[in-house]
């Protein structure tokens, strides 16, 4: 019997994008289980809770039970390892992300032997969108639709709503 194959696919997700949800679903052609790790970046200051991100997560991938949300502070590479993965997933959208991904997957190679890092292009609907964009989109008003899950939608156009 083979081992499991688990990936880590981590990120901020303050919110999950539609891009974000077909890099996971894509992972899941190539994985037995998909671990979405949400980075607590001490540095940001997220829109969305932890706890308020999970559940976006969640409710975009229909409670498939190969998908976990989780969250860590630290070193990825050594919250991959305690997972038990050999694999970080990342999305690429353009060549700017290419740059800034190739020096962390060198590095996290360098920290985790055995661990690597595969890159899924975006596809070439969603390539332009971030979640930085969609949230400043979403503050002044605009549309996002089809940029994000509809629950994300709606918890953006309440949150600003509240914020207004």
């Amino acid at each position: 019997m083979s081992a499991s194959r688990i990936a880590v696919y981590p990120g901020s997700f303050d919110p999950i994008t539609n891009g974000h949800v077909d890099i996971l679903q894509r992972s899941l052609e190539m994985f037995d289980r998909v671990v979405v790790a949400i980075a607590e970046n001490v540095r940001k200051a997220p829109l969305f809770t932890v706890e308020e991100r999970k559940q976006h997560i969640l409710d975009s991938v229909g409670g498939n039970a190969r998908v976990e949300v989780d969250a860590f502070e630290g070193l990825l590479i050594e919250y991959v390892q305690r997972r038990g993965a050999k694999t970080v997933v990342r999305g690429l959208r353009a060549l700017a992300d290419f740059e800034y991904e190739f020096q962390l997957a060198h590095m996290n190679r360098r920290l985790g032997k055995g661990i690597d890092t595969i890159f899924l292009m975006t596809s070439e609907k969603d390539f332009y969108v971030s979640s930085s964009l969609v949230k400043e989109v979403a503050q002044f008003g605009g549309d996002v639709t089809g940029l994000v899950p509809v629950g994300v939608q709606r918890a953006l156009e309440d949150r600003y709503r509240r914020n207004a």
